[in-house]
């Protein structure tokens, strides 16, 4: 779909002219389950979009067509209540704002997106950032990007009922060309770091999708806070890698293990930057299956299929590390490779892994765009 063909269809169904708004999907280099323990992250906004158009009506209420999902909601501004469907995440940025006291007005918008859905890559972060984003311009209200990334934060958070970080809304509504972004989650403090010259990173889905608003993301973070309260610390971002041993002594069970997770990727996300900055890639790639050993001992968010998956990039020539991207529980795995032989890698993972499966994976390789903004036909 493009940009201009999105604005044509709207034309024919709401009959007025509209403005179109994109918000990117985002992967995530390392620094994972990090985010909501106010700790360190580096995603970086990659080029699958989720596009907005979108006009102002004087009904009062929101009039939304998702083309991608082939279906449509009309809601009441005044009235707005989760559905448990793909319209929370349309309806939730609407309600955060008017409950922050904006003034925004009815809208109709259609919506169009190659974010894949439920492979880790935040495609509902790239959706509210856009309806954020479009909502916020059709009532001539500024916001700089950060406070977009914190409305988009909060619909997930209270509206959809996900309890995640910053960093994907962040990463949709911030992202840098060509380079990620190390993100600071307790001040919002990010510096972008340039990608390395002759690396792509390549995403393959164990087409397992990921249902992050049942329990089990929401205990993790849960026990991460439950360990938190037991070391007398506001998260456990607050413990030093330094002082770790001293904190798993008073730590036992889930607790204990969340706490090494986190405290260990925090300090890979630091050493992570510095690996890239030197264009070290052997050593960004260990740091990658270091995290992956991490997200499925001590976090627990992987499976065994992940796992294999995982297995199977990292044996792959060409690849310099590879790990579970995203909340857990399935998604994507995402690999650092050397470019030129990425399209080589691409095929021989996919081979591999869709022999085990029975099936085809779907991958991809992605470069770093810029975050989430209006765009013109």
């Amino acid at each position: 779909m493009t940009l201009a063909a999105l604005a044509a269809d709207f034309r024919v169904r709401f009959g007025s002219e509209p403005r179109l708004f994109r918000a990117p999907g985002r992967i995530n280099i390392i620094g994972e389950h990090t985010d909501y323990s106010e700790g360190f992250v580096l995603p970086a906004a990659i080029d699958r979009w989720c596009v907005v158009a979108a006009a102002p009506n004087d009904l009062g209420r929101l009039r939304v067509v998702s083309q991608t999902l082939g279906r449509e909601m009309e809601a009441r501004l005044d009235c707005l209540a989760p559905r448990g469907d793909w319209t929370d995440y349309v309806a939730g940025p609407a309600k955060i704002l008017l409950e922050a006291g904006l003034p925004i007005a009815g809208a109709d918008l259609m919506i169009a997106s190659d974010v894949p859905v439920g492979a880790g890559v935040s495609s509902s972060a790239a959706l509210q950032v856009a309806v954020t984003r479009a909502l916020l311009a059709l009532s001539a209200i500024q916001a700089d990007g950060a406070q977009v990334a914190s409305w988009a934060r909060a619909s997930e958070n209270r509206f959809v009922g996900m309890p995640c970080g910053i960093m994907d809304s962040f990463a949709s509504a911030n992202g840098v060309e060509g380079g990620a972004l190390m993100l600071d989650c307790r001040s919002l403090q990010a510096t972008p770091v340039p990608l390395p010259d002759g690396a792509s990173f390549l995403l393959v889905n164990s087409m397992v999708d990921h249902q992050l608003v049942a329990g089990e993301y929401k205990q993790r973070r849960e026990d991460c806070e439950a360990g938190a309260r037991t070391l007398g610390v506001p998260t456990l971002r607050d413990v030093a890698e330094t002082d770790l041993p001293a904190a798993l002594q008073r730590l036992s069970g889930a607790a204990a293990k969340r706490c090494r997770h986190v405290v260990t990727e925090n300090a890979r996300v630091g050493r992570a930057v510095s690996a890239m900055t030197a264009g070290d890639l052997a050593a960004l790639g260990a740091l990658m299956n270091q995290s992956h050993a991490s997200l499925r001992d001590d976090m627990e968010v992987s499976l065994p299929v992940v796992d294999q998956l995982a297995a199977i990039a990292q044996a792959t020539p060409g690849v310099h590390g590879a790990r579970l991207m995203g909340g857990g529980f399935g998604g994507c795995v995402i690999a650092l490779v050397d470019s030129a032989a990425a399209e080589a890698v691409q095929a021989s993972i996919v081979a591999a892994y869709g022999a085990l499966i029975s099936a085809t994976p779907d991958a991809f390789a992605c470069r770093a765009v810029a975050g989430a903004s209006e765009v013109f036909a």
